[in-house]
């Protein structure tokens, strides 16, 4: 049975599965269904490979969940209660994943998340919804109010991530409620 770790945010859940090896080499059983209290079934299976100094997010969805996993690298992981009604609604957390060890993590709707290629990361995630680009929703990765140092000098980042709103720019009523999942 894994160990599972809460976060600093409710319900972000860091699984931390049994590892099997011999001089054959290891398996881990990575992801179960039953683990996630909140989960439901994942439907897509996502691989991102990034280049160390890459920055992804801060992206977060209203009914999507996702479960991610790094599989190669080191990314420095850092997530944003958005929801409100939450009982951490404004925290911020930062963790680092490591490809050499076996850590998964759960990320429900409403936790803005990104993260940040210490070294080049391959990234494989799980998510309980299609992609929905109405559902594909962004936070400034930079936003003053998070303070999060994101462990890289000079950041790659996408256009889109150059340009999402800060948290005190999204429009009252807009931020995601704690529980709304479709």
């Amino acid at each position: 049975m894994p160990a599972f770790n809460q976060s600093r945010i409710q319900d972000v859940l860091l699984v931390e599965p049994e590892v099997h090896g011999d001089e054959r080499g290891r398996f881990v059983e990575t992801y179960r269904r039953q683990w996630l209290p909140l989960g439901r079934e994942m439907v897509q299976a996502n691989r991102s490979e990034k280049a160390a100094g890459a920055v992804v997010g801060l992206h977060y969805h209203l009914h999507q969940a996702d479960y991610w996993y790094v599989l190669r690298g080191r990314a420095r992981v850092v997530l944003h209660d958005l929801r409100e009604g939450s009982s951490t609604d404004g925290v911020t957390d930062v963790l680092d994943l490591d490809g050499a060890e076996d850590r998964g993590l759960f990320i429900p709707p409403g936790v803005a998340h990104g993260f940040a290629s210490l070294t080049d990361v391959l990234l494989w995630y799980l998510v309980d919804g299609y992609y929905n680009p109405a559902d594909e929703l962004g936070l400034a990765w930079d936003d003053p109010e998070l303070g999060v140092d994101w462990g890289v000098v000079d950041p790659v980042l996408s256009t889109r991530d150059r340009t999402n709103p800060r948290r005190a720019d999204i429009p009252a009523g807009v931020r995601p409620r704690a529980g709304l999942r479709a």
